[in-house]
């Protein structure tokens, strides 16, 4: 397995990320609007907002989404919210998602979030194994989805 190299998405990762992100859903390469420069510039300046990115090299190979909100139960503790897990298809299959996903853990970890939260649409068993495998259940909650 070539090394990862993992960090926090800037200003100037908007492309790769959006590239990356035709993967995710089989959804086209948006059209970069003021609206779409606009949302990017929340997140980038949102300090519980984090995009994760593993670079292989030059290349953009893997994400996902961790954000963090604040709490007034739990002893006021967090809770993280993970979103958004993405591999490139040429880059599947070497452990690149679980060092993200371990990455986000540690930034729940720092900010005494007592919980992560991760859905996923999949209901391949190997996608569900591999989310178990990274320490999530499917056990303790259950999600209701209501589109919008």
């Amino acid at each position: 397995m070539q090394e990862l190299c993992v960090r926090r998405a800037g200003k100037d990762d908007l492309l790769g990320l959006l590239e990356l992100y035709t993967y995710l859903h089989d959804e086209p390469f948006p059209v970069i609007d003021t609206r779409i420069e606009n949302i990017w510039a929340r997140i980038t300046n949102d300090a519980n907002h984090y995009i994760l990115l593993g670079h292989v090299g030059e290349v953009l190979a893997s994400s996902c989404v961790a954000v963090i909100v604040e709490n007034l139960t739990r002893q006021q503790r967090p809770y993280a919210v993970i979103e958004n897990v993405i591999t490139h298809p040429d880059y599947r299959k070497k452990g690149y998602a679980s060092l993200l996903l371990s990455a986000a853990k540690d930034i729940a970890v720092n900010h005494n979030c007592y919980k992560m939260m991760l859905m996923t649409g999949s209901k391949r068993e190997s996608t569900l194994n591999f989310y178990r495998q990274a320490g999530y259940n499917s056990d303790d909650k259950t999600a209701f989805i209501q589109r919008l």
